[in-house]
């Protein structure tokens, strides 16, 4: 994706010759003049009056001039992509500079360099010149040149991938474009910090800082800032897939790049438009915007962008199927790229020639054009694109039925893939994690194929829940937060922790929509292995998740409604995921309905209702097993090693005074039900219920520090926009907060307790991702909750409150949390025989047997 961003262009000052005034005056009249068509991005002219000025600085021997038309020409050179010319000409420049003593201008030379050498991915070239340029800025006192260079160092990091220095690059020369109040250099800054957000996956933070930048542009009246602030806010939607918002950030950008004659913004922004239509899947129209970009550029000879855009139009026509014309395409974007020295084009170019190859089931010559993009990839250390070109070559020597090189370079690409993630906050490594879900799953493919089922299990581990179990172990050993790293776990640790749990672990693994793998590991004996085609199957399995759910009619707690029986939709539904999900392994689970089975989904099935699924002979799973869920196998290791301590009376909640959301506000109904709710179980726990205006989040945080049991009878809630960490509780707004107790502000809490219970509306579903369900329930258990008990959709009160109520009951008895919530389901069952009334339930982590009685 190509998009805008704020370039230093080199200062020249036009030296006033004396020895000759009138050649002098000439030279200075086509200076202006090429000046005047740069800036209308008419370069080939600009050029020649250029040139046509350097020959007479040279005639009259002005050496002050020369470096100047020099540096301008290597600009010129810059704007068209032309690199190897315009290192030329600055290096010419440059030995000027030095010849003159003149250093102000030295320092604009190196940092041009710099830019050259970043532009064609030298990056430690890049590195170099704009060290050299920093020291000698700050020799010589040059603030907003220090500037300058600091924002030019952060952008080679960022190319590198390497975000925090970037970062801090970034910022310092915030801080110095602060200082000395200029405005225009602050809103580059923001600019820059914007796309390291960008980079990061950090999208609000990124969103943020293009707003900053956008807000001091058109404040300075700087139509073309504006421009660029308005392609960038447009880059952060469309990398989010919020393309509505993206075409309306393009759009004034076009008409502003219009309305200035800036030929090169209008080109840009047309490349971006057709990207995004290109995301939409409406081809037609992505192609109409990247020729209208391609024939612009094509006009103003900017190489580099001509290269891009030739790309992007090979890639609609390989979406479209016609492999001819996208081979074309790519082709000639591949002479460029080689004859303009654009190694990172050439790469991209390269790969994306394999890739046609590949769908043209040609892998032979797939492979070789992988080969060499991998080789340009490596040399100039673009990690993110090796990484996609090595998970190519797992596909392709897959497709050639080489297992052995498939399994070689799969390994390979999770290697560079976890190295990318180590340069990245907690959220960020899900977001890249989840976007990679595939390079573990075309692993687990080739180890498949090969009969390796027990280093596939080892795979599908390694593969969810990175960010996870870090953070898992990070509040485990706080004293070494900064220095956590957790190996994922052996074959021979998975079976201690099936051991250490004394219970039959059940992991799932989806290889797209094809495979569905499982693996049993008893307490004791041998891992077992089965692999279920989906191929055959008539929906696919995340809609049959979805379509299951539906078919319960699951609705608010709020509702209220006749006792109802399961319909014969549902009864089908729930009876084709036992088929899929648990006849293949049914001869392989205990016999002993008190024995426990932890089953570990993957991504659409932390949906499924386990405890709901049905035999042939109308058994329900929890008729014949004890159940419990976990996010991975190596999560059930650590929440074991949490020993929480609080002995304090249990915290209760119910039906707090509801809390308004949404624009314009609109205040969320009250739940009398979970009232009768919070009444009822304080009692059983010998507290008192907060509920009504007492149920602020001020106290409630104070007394979840303590508690050891937490429960919550309120609203549940989901942000689905996706900014941040999703979910919150509903609790009682006061002048000081809005109610709202978030997933975010819970994984900043330390919790001691031994359970918490979200007997809320969808508390369990949370986002899904690679690394489990993202949300309430993974800030629970991070912030300290051993055990979390959750709803996978909206359950009526009354059911809930008679679930609820026997839970606590059970668990009295000295039953372990996992047994307590089967029998609570089956006392339910008798009353209220739908499973959306009894089945929502999960119980997420340790279920150790209880260690108190209540009083």
């Amino acid at each position: 994706m190509e998009a805008q961003t704020h370039h230093h262009r080199p200062t020249t000052h036009l030296a006033q010759a004396q020895t000759n005034q009138d050649q002098g005056a000439r030279a200075n009249q086509l200076y202006e003049e090429a000046l005047q068509l740069w800036q209308k991005s008419q370069f080939p002219e600009a050029l020649e009056k250029l040139e046509q000025a350097l020959g007479i600085y040279q005639e009259i021997s002005d050496r002050q001039g020369q470096g100047d038309l020099l540096t301008a020409m290597g600009a010129v050179y810059t704007n068209l992509g032309q690199y190897q010319q315009a290192l030329d000409y600055f290096k010419q420049a440059l030995a000027i500079r030095q010849e003159l003593g003149d250093r102000v201008n030295e320092g604009i030379l190196l940092n041009n360099l710099g830019i050259i050498y970043d532009n064609l991915a030298e990056y430690q070239q890049a590195l170099d010149y704009h060290q050299q340029a920093l020291v000698l800025r700050q020799e010589i006192g040059d603030r907003l040149g220090e500037g300058k260079t600091l924002n030019n160092l952060g952008a080679v990091y960022l190319n590198l991938g390497q975000y925090q220095q970037a970062l801090d690059y970034f910022q310092q020369a915030l801080t110095i474009k602060q200082e000395l109040d200029d405005r225009a250099g602050v809103a580059t800054s923001f600019n820059n910090l914007g796309a390291v957000y960008n980079g990061l996956g950090e999208y609000r933070q990124s969103l943020d800082s293009y707003q900053q930048a956008l807000a001091l542009m058109q404040e300075l009246g700087d139509r073309t800032g504006e421009g660029t602030a308005l392609n960038n806010l447009g880059t952060v939607y469309l990398n989010f897939g919020e393309y509505q918002q993206a075409l309306d950030h393009f759009q004034p950008a076009l008409v502003i790049a219009q309305e200035l004659s800036d030929r090169a913004g209008e080109g840009t922004t047309l490349h971006n438009l057709g990207a995004v239509y290109l995301n939409l899947g409406q081809y037609q129209q992505a192609l109409d915007n990247f020729q209208q970009a391609l024939a612009i550029r094509q006009e103003i000879g900017a190489r580099a962008g001509v290269g891009t855009t030739l790309t992007s139009i090979g890639l609609v026509y390989d979406k479209q199927g016609k492999y001819q014309q996208a081979l074309d395409s790519y082709q000639q974007a591949l002479v460029i790229a080689q004859e303009i020295g654009d190694r990172l084009g050439e790469g991209t170019t390269l790969h994306n020639l394999g890739a046609v190859y590949f769908n043209l089931e040609q892998y032979q010559q797939a492979l070789d054009y992988y080969q060499q993009a991998l080789a340009i990839r490596r040399e100039i250390n673009d990690r993110q694109g090796e990484e996609a070109t090595l998970h190519n070559l797992v596909f392709t020597y897959y497709k050639l039925g080489q297992y052995a090189d498939a399994e070689r370079y799969g390994f390979a690409t999770i290697e560079v893939l976890e190295s990318l993630r180590t340069r990245l906050a907690d959220a960020d490594k899900i977001a890249i994690l989840d976007a990679q879900t595939d390079a573990y799953q075309i692993l687990q493919l080739t180890l498949v194929a090969q009969q390796k089922y027990n280093t596939a299990l080892e795979i599908s581990e390694r593969g969810r829940t990175r960010a996870f179990v870090e953070l898992l172990a990070q509040r485990l050993s706080p004293e070494t937060a900064q220095q956590v790293t957790v190996k994922p776990p052996t074959l021979e640790q998975i079976q201690q922790i099936a051991s250490q749990q004394n219970a039959t672990l059940v992991e799932y693994s989806m290889i797209g929509d094809k495979f569905l793998y499982i693996w049993v590991i008893p307490p004791q004996g041998k891992i077992a292995f089965r692999s279920v085609e989906l191929d055959s199957v008539e929906q696919s399995l995340s809609d049959l998740v979805q379509t299951s759910r539906t078919s319960m009619g699951v609705r608010g707690r709020a509702s209220v409604g006749v006792v109802q029986k399961p319909g014969t939709q549902q009864k089908q539904k729930l009876q084709q995921l036992h088929e899929l999900l648990i006849a293949p392994i049914a001869q392989l689970l205990p016999t002993n309905p008190e024995e426990r089975i932890i089953f570990i989904p993957y991504q659409e099935l932390f949906l499924v209702p386990f405890p709901a699924l049905q035999a042939n002979n109308n058994q329900y799973l929890v008729e014949q097993h004890t159940i419990l869920t976990a996010p991975a196998i190596q999560i059930l290791q650590l929440t074991h090693q949490q020993q929480p301590t609080a002995d304090t009376a249990a915290l209760v909640v119910g039906n707090p005074t509801m809390p308004s959301i949404g624009t314009p506000p609109v205040q969320l109904s009250p739940l009398p039900g979970a009232q009768k709710e919070a009444l009822a179980i304080a009692k059983l726990l010998n507290t008192t219920a907060l509920t009504g205006n007492q149920a602020t989040k001020t106290i409630v945080i104070q007394k979840m520090a303590n508690a050891k049991i937490i429960h919550l009878a309120t609203h549940g809630l989901l942000d689905d926009f996706g900014f941040g960490i999703p979910g919150a509780v509903a609790l009682a707004p006061t002048d000081n907060d809005n109610g709202l107790l978030s997933a975010g502000e819970i994984l900043d809490l330390r919790l001691d307790t031994q359970l918490v219970v979200l007997s809320a509306c969808d508390t369990g579903r949370g986002e899904i991702s690679s690394d489990g369900v993202i949300g309430l329930s993974r800030s629970l258990i991070l912030a300290g909750a051993p055990s979390v008990i959750v709803s996978l959709w909206l359950v009526p009160d009354a059911p809930t409150a008679s679930l609820m109520i026997e839970f606590y009951r059970q668990l009295d008895q000295n039953q372990d949390k996992a047994q307590a919530l089967r029998q609570a389901m089956l006392t339910t069952q008798q009353q209220h025989p739908n499973p959306r009334d009894w089945a929502a339930f999960t119980l997420i982590g340790e279920s150790s047997v209880w260690p108190h009685r209540f009083d």
